[in-house]
């Protein structure tokens, strides 16, 4: 077994958790999130110009993501090796940057689906190795504040990159636009470098064996908090229906364009809210011991239930409707900090990245679980029916949460 030393002059108290390791993870998703938001944001503009339905779009889109949820699981496996995790981390981020970006020179509608199916892939396998590192760096009293400090410059990534795309296009067009794209996502790369060689370097010539390994993740308060998060995330809708559910409501009142504009505004003060919340998730994660992460979890869970329960009300009011935005926001900034905070928290060493594998995989499917259903009572009934099952199910998780954290141990 690898045993892990930390690095010369690191820093291993709750009190100086934030180190250059982690500042250069977080600059890592940052600079990531930033990098593939732009051909994420410029892809239906790229179809269009290549002749391709609308259709295409949604294939395309629904592929990647399960291809990203498969690598994840796989992702979750290679990174059990502390020293094989560094190497995914680096060749993740640099395969993302890359392919995403060579999506500007296709000339096909398969070539498009093609590179991006790749690139989500890459991306996907990363994710375990990036979040396990991350647990190498800070001392377990720090998680909260760590994963918290990570998820805030993922959602700055979020809210930077569309505007970077607008300025692209703008300037140079959007074929243009996407293969620059590479710069962020190659600093992303160095970054993560940087982020490695401030972490604790595994010692010994023992090498982790490729294994699959999910009963010993659902055992104890590691499988309990893994049911938790699956019940969450079955009602966790993807916020793109929060848009059109704002789309819907305001295009009677101020037209289909206008209705779009003010809908994505809305968008971009959950991402906001995302941003602010989710450093103070994690000091609160902290501060309540090993239930902390349960906890703050729950406070994120009732803040989707509200959100979710106020968009079943038919008002058209801009103000109204900047409410449960925000509120689902704050909800997601705690939701995934408490999150991965948790997973490192519960976690045997040499179980993290098939941990954080297996938690990953469980959000996107839950997600995609989530968005079928919910578009699917959105169809054969009403957007009131959609977001009354979502209310009625991120209530259950509630509820459900809070068995599991009289149930573990302190």
């Amino acid at each position: 077994m690898n045993e892990i030393v930390p690095p010369a002059g690191g820093a291993r108290d709750g009190r100086s958790w934030l180190t250059p390791g982690v500042r250069g993870i977080g600059s890592a998703s940052l600079l990531a999130d930033v990098g593939h938001e732009i051909p994420t944001a410029l892809l239906p503009s790229l179809l269009t110009s290549l002749g391709a339905p609308a259709a295409a779009l949604g294939t395309i889109e629904g592929v990647s993501d399960a291809l990203a949820g498969v690598a994840r699981f796989g992702g979750g496996v290679l990174a059990d090796d502390p020293g094989r995790r560094r190497k995914v981390a680096v060749g993740g981020y640099t395969a993302t940057a890359v392919l995403g970006a060579a999506t500007a020179g296709a000339s096909t509608v398969w070539q498009v689906g093609l590179l991006r199916a790749a690139a989500w892939t890459a991306r996907g396998l990363r994710v375990p190795s990036r979040n396990a590192l991350l647990a190498d760096i800070v001392p377990a009293g720090a998680y909260g504040r760590a994963y918290g400090f990570e998820r805030m410059m993922d959602n700055l990534g979020a809210i930077f990159g569309p505007l970077l795309a607008l300025g692209l296009v703008s300037w140079l067009g959007v074929s243009w636009a996407i293969g620059l794209s590479v710069v962020p996502g190659l600093l992303a790369a160095a970054a993560i470098i940087y982020a490695i060689r401030h972490t604790p370097r595994p010692v010994g010539r023992t090498r982790v064996p490729l294994r699959i390994r999910i009963r010993p993740v659902l055992r104890g308060d590691l499988g309990r908090l893994m049911a938790a998060v699956a019940a969450f995330e079955v009602g966790n809708a993807a916020a793109t229906l929060l848009i059109l559910r704002a789309s819907e409501l305001l295009a009677p009142d101020h037209g289909a364009k206008t209705a779009t504009t003010i809908a994505l505004g809305l968008y971009t003060a959950y991402n906001l809210a995302a941003t602010l919340a989710s450093v103070p998730a994690g000091r609160l994660a902290d501060r309540f011991g090993r239930r902390g992460p349960v906890l703050v979890l729950a406070g994120g869970v009732a803040a989707f239930a509200l959100a979710y329960g106020l968009l079943t009300l038919d008002v058209a009011a801009v103000a109204f409707l900047a409410v449960p935005f925000l509120l689902a926001g704050t909800g997601i900034g705690a939701v995934e900090t408490a999150q991965h905070s948790a997973v490192a928290t519960f976690a045997p060493e040499d179980l993290r990245g098939s941990a954080f594998g297996m938690l990953a995989t469980v959000q996107s499917f839950g997600n995609l679980a989530a968005s079928t259903l919910a578009g699917v009572l959105w169809t054969a009934f009403s957007a009131s029916a959609a977001f009354a099952f979502l209310t009625a199910w991120a209530s259950l998780a509630l509820a459900g949460l809070a068995v599991v954290a009289r149930g573990m141990s302190r």
